[in-house]
């Protein structure tokens, strides 16, 4: 897959891509060594390897036992097995993450990014839990990389996405046949009672869900300092409210118990 990106006044591909932005290297870099790590220490047969791989994986059963860190650590694992798997995300992560966040700041695309792929690691823990395949472990950064691809897409519909090299296809066309081929493989999963395919198909569509909204709904995530103070509005509100509760209960019962008359 090649990246071509246009707009008015600007165009880019391999040979003429801007910088890529801080945000996108560090989460390249961190995934990558972290992929590194774990892949050569289980290749030499470390036992607390394997053993930290499993306790930092997304489980269902063990997340709603108390490991609550788990709906983050899963988005920095990968199959130590090959390359494949840590090298698609990566590389749509490069390919499609630089754009937004050159646009969008690092702050922001790094909120969108780490909302997209804990939101959609919770929707998993829910649906999983729901139809008894809790003990199923899920490691990737797939759910938060197709909500970058789904924002994308909503962003920047037109631009083409040239596939193997030749065949130029629009943004759109691209993030809803991801999203057709995620739906198709859940639902073959769950009729086959379980994840027989290995792939964690309903993270993949809770994390496009997600990007779709944030962008769509929202006009993307707010800056950290934003959600900050709107989360501290919201908590004012709510103690405003508490009070105004309490206050009326409590002249409810001087009313009850001075009768008719005031004092």
């Amino acid at each position: 897959m090649r990246y071509s990106y246009r707009r008015p006044a600007f165009s880019s591909g391999f040979g003429m891509m801007p910088p890529t932005p801080r945000s996108i290297k560090k989460l390249l870099w961190a995934n990558f060594l972290v992929w590194f790590a774990f892949a050569a220490g289980i290749a030499a047969g470390l036992g607390p390897a394997a053993h930290l791989f499993r306790w930092l994986s997304l489980t269902p059963h063990t997340f709603l036992k108390g490991a609550l860190w788990q709906p983050a650590s899963y988005m920095f694992l990968h199959d130590p097995g090959g390359l494949w798997h840590v090298g698609l995300n990566l590389f749509a992560l490069w390919m499609f993450g630089g754009t937004l966040a050159r646009d969008w700041g690092d702050r922001r695309f790094l909120t969108f990014y780490f909302t997209s792929g804990i939101g959609a690691a919770l929707a998993d823990v829910a649906l999983r839990t729901l139809t008894g395949t809790g003990a199923v472990a899920t490691v990737g950064a797939s759910g938060a990389v197709l909500a970058v691809v789904t924002a994308f897409a909503v962003t920047y519909p037109r631009t083409p996405i040239l596939i193997s090299f030749i065949l130029p296809v629009p943004a759109w066309v691209v993030a809803v046949a991801y999203a057709a081929i995620n739906l198709l493989g859940a639902v073959q999963d769950f009729a086959r009672g379980g994840n027989p395919s290995g792939t964690a198909f309903t993270v993949h569509l809770a994390g496009m869900a997600l990007g779709y909204y944030l962008v769509r709904r929202r006009g993307g995530i707010p800056e950290m300092g934003g959600l900050l103070k709107d989360l501290q509005a919201r908590h004012r509100q709510w103690q405003l409210r508490q009070a105004r509760k309490k206050f009326e209960v409590y002249m409810r019962d001087r009313d009850r118990r001075n009768g008719p008359w005031t004092q």
